[in-house]
């Protein structure tokens, strides 16, 4: 196949074109650092003079891409969506049969709990899903006698709905007859889907919900109508906003592996909620890092799928173009299966319902690595050599090989992804009272985007896709790798859990791979490959290794995936860590 012709069987393929520039390093960031008080007070001045909103935007950079030439006469692109369409005879086939769930071995050092221990557990009765339930709810309610730390991992917890659910699932397995290995299995969702009987605050102090009834979102109501059961919904950074999960709100979580550093965010309560044992898998949203980054920070898996695959209709994104949502799970099988009941299209989302169903690879694969090396080696010393373990690992042990690619003004494209998810969010939160002082600044900031800048942005999307598709053509199966995050977890800083902090120069660093998969729309994969020391506290912090695909291949991500898993399980010296406080669920049964 020709390396500059897009695709048969897809729709919107960007057409294939390599640009090559060479590489230069970004200058330092220069943002002001402000927490605790100071950033109380001092975020009601920025908001209301747009003459230092306005110098905060062209300190933080956003104004690099007019002298960029190379958009010069560029398409504008503004929705990254790239679905690889359903043939007409193809169906939505049900994977969720026990036996095809690849679960870690039982030996293996620090396993968790699966979907299929779970499913064992009550189809052989040793425990009803009512019996599982009713020992985690004292833990996750807020409002419970004496309130659990883990409590501060969910918003909230609706009991009488939680008991429903469960107690039809205990009926289903007392009478022989589970909907299948998901009936019964607790899982939460991030507080940025609407649930019927929920109020939906996306971190916040207000309820979008306005009062009103809502519809469930289309992929949580795909999970419970195979019988799992929602726990409630999950703490989040305040609108998504920023990556540590830092919520003066509804309170902080804090690292299950270390309590002196951040869960990561936005979806840091899904990220605690898997990596604590308390859910098999959780529903995150991601719209630059959101679900890889707690995974990440969290050592569990996480899943960005392809821009626009997963539906949450009828509920609508605030970041139309950059957001999706996505699992994270404690371990491969478990975020395989949940993958694919939450990519069932949705007849009802006018790209959701155009994508093929999910479905596992079949046959050989060719197992091909990219790395693009000025980028990859940016990260710190320690992450790098993390990564670099494992990667040896695939190429020596599981027959992976490597290229050596590039890709054009990647630091450039990082500063036109963030621009692009700011002014979105700026522009659906124009009233920023009753936000945290972190986010009256950003949001007040992004609020004075030019088109211009905003339209250039737009220029530079569609030059990356266009390489990327290029690189995709070039190599098949072609899977491009980083590192998750450049740095080793976030520190949690002295004063900044009671007000926030607002932190951009960290903000950027911690961004620097992720940013990538939401702005060009493919999907990417983010698994745990090892620990390193924590600069303070006690406790290991994990690393963790992202995969970027082509547009609808995460089931070729989830293969990838599976071999992570094995290095981490069988190569890595020690294997798998859990978190200290690691919350046995069967054990506390057995307790009772």
């Amino acid at each position: 196949m020709s390396h500059d012709r897009a695709p048969t069987g897809f729709i919107n393929y960007p057409t294939p074109k390599a640009l090559e520039v060479p590489y230069k390093a970004p200058p330092p960031s220069t943002n002001p650092v402000i927490k605790g008080l100071t950033l109380h007070y001092l975020a009601s001045i920025v908001a209301s003079i747009p003459f230092l909103q306005s110098f905060l935007w062209n300190n933080a950079g956003f104004n690099v891409l007019r002298d960029k030439k190379e958009l010069n006469g560029v398409e504008m692109r503004y929705d990254p969506a790239v679905i690889p369409v359903a043939q007409k005879d193809e169906a939505v086939v049900s994977y969720t049969n026990p036996t095809n769930l690849r679960v870690p071995p039982e030996n293996a050092a620090g396993r968790f709990h699966t979907i299929a221990d779970l499913h064992e557990a009550y189809k052989t009765g040793m425990f009803t899903p009512t019996d599982v339930v009713q020992s985690l709810l004292p833990l996750i309610c807020r409002d419970a006698e004496k309130r659990s730390p883990h409590a501060t991992a969910f918003i909230d917890t609706k009991v009488e709905l939680v008991r429903i659910a469960v107690e039809a699932s205990t009926r289903g397995y007392k009478e022989g007859k589970p909907l299948g290995v998901l009936d019964g299995i607790p899982f939460a969702v991030k507080d940025e889907m609407d649930i019927n009987g929920y109020k939906r605050s996306a971190g916040t102090k207000h309820d979008y919900t306005e009062g009103k009834e809502v519809e469930t979102s289309w992929c949580v109501k795909k999970l419970e109508e195979e019988g799992c059961v929602l726990l409630g919904k999950l703490n989040m950074h305040e609108l998504g906003l920023d990556t540590t999960n830092n919520n003066p709100h509804y309170g902080t979580p804090l690292n299950p592996y270390n309590d002196q550093y951040y869960t990561g965010g936005s979806s840091g309560g899904a990220g605690y909620a898997v990596a604590q044992g308390l859910v098999p898998f959780a529903i995150g949203s991601d719209g630059g890092g959101s679900i890889r980054l707690p995974a990440n920070y969290c050592g569990v898996y996480g899943l960005k799928p392809s821009h626009g695959r997963v539906s949450i209709a009828p509920l609508g994104h605030v970041a139309n173009t950059t957001v999706v949502q996505g699992p994270l799970a404690s371990n491969m099988a478990d975020l395989e299966i949940s993958f694919r009941v939450l990519a069932q299209p949705d007849p009802s989302n006018p790209i959701s319902r155009q994508f093929a169903p999910p479905k596992p690879l079949t046959g050989l694969r060719k197992k091909v690595l990219g790395i693009y090396k000025h980028w990859f080696d940016r990260a710190d010393p320690l992450v790098k050599e993390a990564c670099q373990k494992a990667l040896d690992h695939m190429t020596s042990k599981l027959g992976y090989e490597i290229v050596d690619l590039t890709l054009p003004l990647i630091h450039e494209g990082q500063i036109a992804h963030a621009m692009t998810i700011l002014s979105e969010c700026a522009t659906s939160h124009p009233d920023v009272m009753g936000l945290t002082p972190a986010n009256k600044v950003l949001l007040k900031v992004a609020a004075q985007t030019p088109a211009r800048d905003f339209l250039l942005a737009q220029r530079l999307r569609n030059v990356l896709m266009q390489h990327l598709a290029y690189l995709f053509q070039k190599y098949p199966s072609l899977i491009i790798v980083t590192p998750t995050a450049p740095n080793a977890g976030w520190p949690i800083g002295k004063g900044e859990l009671s007000y926030g902090v607002s932190d951009g120069n960290k903000q950027v660093r911690n961004m620097e791979y992720v940013w990538l998969a939401n702005f060009t729309g493919v999907p990417c994969i983010q698994f745990p490959v090892g620990y390193v020391d924590g600069v303070q506290g006690k406790g290991k912090v994990p690393v963790g290794l992202s995969g970027h695909a082509e547009w609808g291949s995460e089931d070729l991500l989830i293969e990838f995936g599976y071999d992570g898993e094995e290095w981490l399980n069988s190569g890595y010296q020690g294997g798998r860590l859990r978190p200290e406080g690691w919350v046995d669920v069967l054990g506390l049964k057995r307790k009772d």
